[in-house]
């Protein structure tokens, strides 16, 4: 009994483990907040679609991105050789020309590389050696890429990614295009002019039309101090930030030049520059020398590489530390790094959370064209509601007319039977027998006494009514026959009924069996469902109207078939029928009077007593009910038909209010969601 516990106990357990609800802990700042909201709107209970879970990767990924900083400026400032200055290194081509004609994004890798990317969006990786072939605008081919990412293993990217432009007064206006619309998105914008130029009314115009929203987060860069005395940079850098200070909220001059030359020389930059030396020696090398099993070919040049990097680490380093000083590069980082980098930080916050809650309207907007759907169907349900009970009073008043007149055809016919059998009530002479005493003896004497009484001449009745004259017979198929047209007509007015609902349900159909999503981030299934349900609406709405007004045919068609059998009944029958119960009493009537003539007498039909009884044979009553009531059959139907539709049209709109409750829910989970971001 224990063993058969514990397996229960671990059965328990298992189950638990499970099902059970871990509540998850996310990271504080900005990547943890996503990821919670990226789990919120992931929910399976939103079917969310792969492009909105692509965008909230995406979302993740960009607040993980470094900060971005875009170097622009006008032509020949120098950008790419100051962004060498600032990587210490020279990736970027230099030149007279403005030979950068594409965007270059310069991001941290594992390793140097180049990636170009096209407009058909087609990828390819080049030696980032080869980067001059892609950036020079005098070719051709270039107009075919789109931008190039430089992938460099240096520990300043991990934070910062630049973007090298083309530049705002390049000689295409497409270059000019791409910078103005990369300034909208980086994190900070370094403007770099050579310091000569500063001030001039070209450079005025460029940065009015394009710096002006970009105060907080651009620093102007004077170029080229080193040609300058320290009076006349300071003159030139005043003046800058006297007439251009609106545009920026720092100038700095800087020498981009001393400070490559200085940063080549750093003992870190150094120390990199040999061990990249080395490595693609020993590679070189150990191709060359495959079949060795020992490493003393590379002995020597590893024994070099040992000594230099002695030499490096014992360097004098003084007036190198005195060049990158002097070069005012640290000034430019260290606005980076303590004005752009909060402001930045802020900004992506800002942004990436605004784009999120615009997710969230997306995505409510989306669920409130489902839900129209669902709204237009319960109006078009409402609406219908004033015409169907209208058709369905107007079956009883048009119909009921026409009942009357088969009911007044039938009356006139029972009218004419009786009157040609009260006509043929005849006298004739009959007699009875009496005892009477009298004369002298006093004996008793049976008296034969002479007296009038009728008959019914029923040969004459039928030859009149029935056999010379087709009248009566004529009569009776008429109203047989109008009886049958008004079944048709009324089984044909409730299909009508249900057609009206049909038409007006299908043309709320029409258009949402085909609803598609406007974005790409609302969810296809949600989308799908709404489609299907559309394309289902016979058996989620239609059925149970066409159903109940079946049954209500099916009830007024069985109605219709007793009184028409109650028609077909053989008129001759209860013709017969009725004179015979009349002879009968006439005969019952003589033998009474026969007896005692004194107290009773010879019985002479009248014609609304034939008349009643012919009635009363023919079940005249159910008919006369059926045919001429103010409640009758036909307004008992069109009642009960009123009562059943309404309330399945409640029914039916209650189920589809159950339907839109589903997606308001999901709307106030979303708004819900939006709210906490």
């Amino acid at each position: 009994m224990s063993a058969n516990f514990k397996i229960l106990d671990s059965f328990i357990n298992e189950f638990k483990d499970t099902y059970k609800q871990v509540e998850v802990i996310y990271d504080e700042g900005l990547i943890g907040d996503i990821k919670k909201i990226q789990d919120q709107l992931l929910d399976e209970k939103f079917f969310p679609s792969k492009q909105l879970e692509s965008i909230l990767k995406k979302q993740i990924r960009r607040a993980r991105y470094p900060m971005e900083v875009a170097i622009t400026g006008q032509f020949s400032a120098g950008k790419s050789t100051f962004l060498n200055a600032l990587l210490s290194k020279n990736i970027l081509p230099t030149g007279i020309t403005p030979v950068t004609s594409k965007v270059n994004f310069i991001n941290y890798g594992e390793e140097y590389k180049l990636k170009i990317t096209y407009y058909s969006g087609a990828q390819e990786y080049a030696p980032i050696e080869a980067i001059s072939d892609f950036t020079d605008q005098r070719h051709e081919e270039m107009k075919d890429i789109k931008y190039l990412t430089l992938y460099a293993p240096m520990d300043i990217l991990k934070e910062i990614s630049f973007v090298d432009t083309p530049g705002l007064n390049s000689q295409s206006q497409s270059d000019t295009d791409t910078t103005r619309s990369v300034l909208r998105d980086v994190g900070g914008i370094i403007w770099l002019t050579l310091i000569d130029n500063a001030g001039k009314q070209s450079e005025a115009k460029v940065l009015e039309e394009y710096m002006q929203l970009f105060k907080d987060k651009s620093l102007c860069v004077l170029n080229q101090k080193d040609k300058f005395s320290s009076e006349q940079v300071e003159t030139t850098t005043n003046y800058v930030k006297e007439k251009f200070g609106k545009y920026f909220a720092q100038v700095t001059p800087i020498s981009a030049k001393m400070a490559l030359d200085a940063r080549a020389l750093q003992k870190t930059v150094l120390i990199e520059d040999s061990i990249d030396a080395i490595l693609k020696d020993f590679k070189k090398e150990l191709n060359e020398n495959l079949d060795s099993k020992k490493l003393t070919f590379f002995e020597s040049k590893y024994n070099s590489f040992q000594d230099k990097l002695m030499e490096i680490k014992y360097s004098d380093i003084t007036s190198n530390l005195k060049l990158i000083e002097e070069s005012n590069i640290q000034e430019v980082l260290d606005f980076i790094e303590h004005e752009m980098r909060p402001k930045a930080a802020e900004s992506k916050e800002y942004a990436i959370k605004k784009d999120l809650r615009s997710v969230c309207d997306i995505l409510i907007k989306e669920y409130e064209t489902i839900l129209g759907v669902y709204d237009a169907l319960c109006n078009v349900l409402k609406s219908c509601e004033e015409e169907v009970l209208k058709q369905f009073d107007n079956i009883h008043k048009k119909y009921s007319k026409e009942l009357f007149t088969i009911y007044n055809s039938l009356e006139s016919i029972m009218e004419k039977i009786a009157s040609e059998t009260y006509k043929n009530i005849q006298k004739k002479t009959s007699f009875r027998f009496e005892e009477s005493t009298g004369g002298f003896l006093k004996s008793e004497k049976i008296e034969k006494i002479e007296f009038q009484t009728y008959w019914v001449n029923a040969d004459n009745i039928y030859k009149s009514l029935f056999y010379d004259d087709q009248t009566v017979d004529k009569m009776f198929k008429r109203s047989i026959k109008l009886l049958k047209n008004i079944e048709l007509n009324t089984d044909e007015a409730f299909r009508n009924v249900y057609r009206h609902i049909k038409t007006e349900v299908r043309k709320w159909q029409e258009p949402y069996e085909l609803i598609k999503k406007h974005r790409e981030i609302a969810s296809d299934s949600e989308f799908s469902n709404t489609r299907h349900f559309a394309a289902k609406i016979y058996e989620n709405v239609l059925r149970t109207y066409h159903r109940a007004i079946l049954e209500n045919i099916s009830a007024l068609r069985k109605k219709f078939a007793y009184f028409n059998g109650a028609l077909s009944y053989s008129y001759i029958q209860t013709t017969q029928a009725t004179i015979a119960y009349f002879e009968e009493q006439i005969h019952e009537s003589e033998e009474l009077y026969k007896k005692e003539p004194t107290r009773f007498a010879i019985q002479h039909p009248r014609e609304d007593e034939i008349l009643a009884k012919l009635k009363a044979n023919f079940a005249f009553e159910k008919i006369e009910d059926f045919l001429t009531s103010r409640r009758n059959y036909l307004f008992k139907i069109a009642k009960y038909s009123k009562e059943q539709y309404l309330e399945l049209n409640e029914d039916r709109i209650s189920f589809v209010n159950s339907k839109k409750a589903e997606y308001m829910e999901k709307i106030e989970n979303l708004k819900k969601i939006k709210e906490e971001i």
